[in-house]
C-alpha cells in the first residue's frame, strides 16, 4: 500500500468510481467524496497528500473551493489537481491562477492521471521518487521492499515496513491509533487499536538497534509521530 493518501472530490459517481479503482490499482490510498461539504468532514480527520477536485460540483464549485484551501494555512499546501470538461484556454488559466497544481481535462488515461499526480507530488516536495522514500539517513525502496539506517541494512516484517513507510512519508504529524489503521492496515481490515501499540514497540526496538528509536514519538494522549527533533 502506498503511503501516499489522495482524496477524490466528484458528484458523478460512474467517474468517481473510476478514479477510485485507478488509484487503488496503482497502490495509493483513496478517500473519496461527492462534494466539497463531505470532503470537508473528511479533511478534518485527515491531511490528504493531494486532492483530485472536479470543477463542475454543485453548492460549492471546484474552482471556488481550490480559492478557500489555499487561501486557509492549515490546508493551503495540499496539491490540487483539478478535473473538469472544459478546454478553453482561459478556464485552464484561471484554476491555476487559484492556486491549483495541474489541470487534467476529461476524458483522460489512467496513465496520463497516475504521471500528473507523481509529477505533482514530485513538485509539491512530497517525494523525489516513489521508488524510494527517505528521511534524514534512514531510506526505504518501496519496489524492493528494502530498508536501510546510515547505509546499514534493516530487517523489517511487512507491516514494520509499511508503518516506517507511512511515517518517514509524513513527518513531524501526530496520528492516532485509528488514523494509523486506516492507513497501514487499511480501512476494511479489523484490528484492534492495541495491535498499533504492539508493532510501534518492535519497529522502535528495530529503531534502537541504530540509535534513531527517539525519532519514533509517543504524544500522550494524541498519538505518536515520527520525528528528528526532540518534544518540548
Amino acid at each position: 500500500m502506498s503511503p501516499f493518501t489522495i482524496l477524490i472530490v466528484e458528484d458523478e459517481d460512474a467517474i468517481r468510481d473510476m478514479l477510485v479503482m485507478v488509484l487503488q490499482q496503482y497502490d495509493f490510498n483513496v478517500l473519496d467524496a461527492i462534494d466539497v461539504a463531505q470532503a470537508q468532514t473528511i479533511l478534518h480527520e485527515t491531511i490528504p497528500d493531494l486532492i483530485l477536485l472536479d470543477w463542475m460540483l454543485p453548492l460549492i464549485t471546484g474552482d471556488e473551493w481550490t480559492r478557500r484551501l489555499k487561501a486557509s494555512e492549515q490546508y493551503r499546501d495540499i496539491p490540487i489537481i483539478l478535473l473538469t470538461a472544459k478546454s478553453e484556454e482561459n478556464d485552464k488559466i484561471k484554476g491555476l491562477d487559484l492556486g491549483a497544481d495541474d489541470y487534467i481535462t476529461k476524458p483522460f488515461s489512467p496513465k496520463e492521471l497516475i504521471a500528473r499526480i507523481k509529477a505533482v507530488l514530485r513538485r509539491s516536495g512530497k517525494i523525489h521518487d516513489l521508488a524510494q522514500i527517505q528521511f534524514q539517513d534512514i531510506i526505504l525502496n518501496t519496489e524492493q521492499h528494502t530498508a536501510s539506517i546510515a547505509n546499514n541494512t534493516v530487517d523489517l516484517s511487512p507491516t514494520e515496513f509499511r508503518l516506517l513507510r507511512f511515517f518517514l512519508s509524513h513527518p513531524d504529524k501526530v496520528y492516532n491509533r485509528t488514523q494509523l489503521l486506516d492507513q497501514v492496515w487499511g480501512r476494511d481490515v479489523y484490528i484492534e487499536e492495541r495491535t498499533v501499540d504492539v508493532h510501534i514497540r518492535r519497529l522502535r526496538k528495530i529503531l534502537a538497534r541504530h540509535q534513531r528509536e527517539d525519532w519514533l514519538q509517543t504524544v500522550r494522549g494524541f498519538g505518536y509521530r515520527f520525528s528528528e527533533h526532540n518534544p518540548k
